[in-house]
């Protein structure tokens, strides 16, 4: 509260001095514009720090994840400021892909072919100017893992890039089947539900760099239409109005699942999280319309030592902008940053823990 109060008092004055300087006396005829505007713009202020901006809720099955976490990467702790005039999850969800910079990312394509006679394609950002790690034996790699319909030229990947070789790491995007312009050669593209393509990728990279620290991160769910017309009714797939739709006539189909609940209770990390064996980290927002908070699996997540929830109260769908005009980072953004940093340089202390 005394932080709240010095910053209320703060904004007032400034608020005061632009306003003296910038409106003329005679606005609206007297001082009342003068006090209106001083006294909504306040109010405002007291809404947003008081019920706006808040510290995260952070969920974690063990002691000692949670204590790694608040020393090793404090911004999982601080108070979250989401973007003054756009902190409304749709705002947020919708305005991200338009103000967030395009970082300029030089990638090495690389397709590898999959088991069932795919293909995969990779692109890397090696960082050969690595000064911290010049040894590429050793040097750490990301595997950044795209949202639905997602590529390496999202603007939440080039991000990631750009403070993984601020960091000194190597980084390589794994671009699902068919979005990333290479040819889709078998009928089959990608699901929630299916990590196979994903395991390859893994292999794969860690038979390239055995010895070097290995990351991935993932963001939101991390075509070519005549090589399914023999399999799906690819007419009627194309005038479905949601989603859920798109998941009952095609996902669920390709992937022979009988209904789309099965695919859907597939596909849920519910399932999933007990089994984790590895330190993971999960930020979402509660106000997210695709993943609300009521599909959190808060009480599951409390069961498993290895795994950390962030839940932020704004944020929207991969937005997290914050800032008065946030081009240049997240709370996404610096989250990841930390947490990737924490893992390299300290994840030794979870193992002896």
């Amino acid at each position: 509260m005394q932080r709240l109060a010095m910053d209320l008092r703060m904004l007032s004055r400034e608020l005061s001095l632009y306003l003296e300087h910038q409106v003329r006396v005679g606005f609206f005829g007297s001082g009342v514009g003068l006090s209106l505007i001083l006294g909504f713009s306040v109010a405002y202020a007291c809404y947003y720090l008081s019920s706006i901006a808040k510290k995260p809720q952070l969920v974690t099955g063990g002691e000692s994840f949670s204590r790694f976490l608040q020393n090793h990467c404090p911004v999982v702790t601080e108070t979250y400021y989401p973007t003054v005039w756009c902190w409304e999850s749709r705002g947020q969800t919708l305005l991200r892909p338009f103000i967030t910079s395009k970082p300029s990312v030089q990638y090495r394509n690389e397709l590898i072919k999959t088991a069932d006679g795919g293909q995969i394609s990779l692109d890397w950002f090696d960082n050969c100017n690595s000064k911290c790690y010049m040894d590429t034996t050793t040097r750490p790699t990301v595997l950044l893992l795209p949202g639905l319909t997602g590529t390496s030229k999202e603007s939440y990947i080039l991000h990631m890039i750009h403070l993984s070789e601020e960091l000194g790491y190597r980084c390589v995007v794994f671009n699902n089947r068919g979005v990333a312009g290479e040819n889709l050669l078998t009928p089959r593209t990608y699901c929630c539900a299916n990590t196979e393509d994903l395991e390859t990728v893994i292999h794969h990279v860690h038979r390239l760099y055995p010895s070097a620290p290995f990351l991935a991160a993932g963001v939101s769910m991390g075509g070519h239409r005549h090589m399914f017309v023999k399999q799906i009714d690819m007419d009627h797939v194309m005038k479905a109005k949601s989603i859920r739709e798109f998941d009952k006539r095609f996902t669920s189909v390709m992937f022979g699942y009988q209904t789309i609940d099965d695919y859907y209770t597939d596909a849920s990390p519910n399932r999933r999280l007990k089994s984790v064996g590895i330190p993971v980290l999960c930020l979402n927002s509660v106000d997210d319309v695709f993943s609300p908070s009521h599909a959190i699996p808060i009480e599951t997540a409390r069961q498993n030592p290895n795994v950390a929830l962030v839940l932020t109260s704004y944020g929207g769908h991969i937005g997290f902008l914050e800032g008065i005009w946030p081009r240049q980072s997240t709370y996404m953004d610096r989250v990841f940053k930390q947490f990737v940093q924490a893992m390299v340089e300290h994840g030794h202390e979870l193992s002896s823990m």
